[in-house]
């Protein structure tokens, strides 16, 4: 049997200080092959030592430029890739090289929201049937009871529980993202990767579902991972944030702390391209403009992988990575300028 939706036993509700997720030196290669007998000619370096830490019952915000490895970080945490290096710690079990039955019994803890509430929805199933999948998939409960849970599934999402007989076409673009959100919810999991869940979304919108996300979280006792390229709606819904950059993650703190005062040159860049509605704050504020574009994840530059873009770089960021390190309390940081 499923526990209910009105909330997580007491003995799950453990301390928000406790560490939920532990990810270390976490590295995906996609190998590229070429010619008629497929010979490996090199690899795009997805993921290259990402290091994450996400407390129980928080919020952890990944933001980056499109490309930078936001996605496939979230996909690999899950095991929906095989990673290539690093370790998966999940409440304090190695889940990195997990297969099978251990696996599956894991699955149904960690879940995920996906960006595009169309895509990631059959056309073909109804609503009902969309949602219960999880259900039916790991055999948790029997056919009355699964309409139950459909039904219950759908009241907390701000759906009427008689949708379930429709049709995804039949929904606004929210409407699908909260039937998304309670298929995500089914198997009452403890951690979900939202995945840009609401950059499909008209602004109108948006703030609804990241509302909604929050009395989730409150109510279930969840832990997001919240993956999205809005600074504001990170501010908003975030506790913690880790900033990327090209595969690794540059800069872990506090929200209070990255929004207030930034350490690495990346994270001012981001911070600087938000605007302010305050007109006369936005003409006094200084701009960084980055140069360039994002290099190639097939060949990087050498070094640190900002230097190409980075107006502060110097000859030690083009010979020396710069090391991923504790500054004070929770603050870490990648920056050879950074003492």
């Amino acid at each position: 049997m499923m526990p209910e939706l009105s909330g997580k036993p007491k003995e799950l509700q453990t301390s928000r200080n406790s560490v939920l997720l532990q990810v270390s030196n976490l590295t995906l290669h996609f190998k590229i092959y070429q010619g008629l007998l497929g010979r490996q000619v090199g690899a795009i370096r997805a993921l290259d030592g990402v290091n994450l830490e996400v407390r129980r019952g928080r919020t952890l915000g990944l933001v980056g430029e499109s490309g930078c490895g936001k996605s496939t970080a979230g996909r690999a945490i899950l095991r929906l890739y095989e990673p290539t290096a690093g370790s998966i710690i999940f409440e304090g079990q190695d889940i990195t090289h997990l297969h099978g039955n251990m696996l599956r019994r894991i699955r149904p803890r960690m879940q995920m929201i996906f960006q595009d509430p169309q895509a990631c929805l059959n056309p073909r199933m109804t609503v009902g049937s969309i949602i219960a999948e999880p259900l039916s998939e790991h055999g948790v409960l029997k056919r009355s009871e699964k309409e139950d849970r459909v039904r219950e599934l759908l009241g907390s999402v701000g759906l009427n529980p008689k949708f379930a007989d429709r049709y995804p076409h039949e929904f606004s673009g929210g409407q699908r993202q909260r039937i998304g959100i309670a298929r995500a919810l089914a198997l009452n999991p403890d951690f979900i990767v939202c995945d840009e869940p609401i950059a499909a979304l008209d602004v109108s919108i948006q703030a609804q579902v990241v509302n909604l996300l929050e009395d989730l979280q409150d109510k279930f006792s969840l832990t997001y991972l919240f993956i999205s390229h809005d600074l504001s709606m990170v501010r908003y819904i975030c506790d913690d944030v880790a900033v990327m950059y090209l595969g690794k993650v540059v800069e872990f703190a506090s929200r209070d702390l990255i929004y207030r005062d930034p350490l690495h040159p990346y994270t001012k860049a981001l911070l600087a391209a938000v605007p302010v509605p305050d007109p006369k704050v936005e003409r006094a504020r200084r701009h960084v403009l980055l140069k360039g574009e994002l290099p190639s994840p097939v060949n990087p530059p050498s070094g640190c992988r900002f230097r190409t873009r980075c107006p502060l770089a110097f000859d030690r960021c083009a010979a020396e990575q710069p090391v991923w390190r504790k500054i004070a309390g929770e603050r870490w940081v990648a920056c050879h300028r950074v003492e």
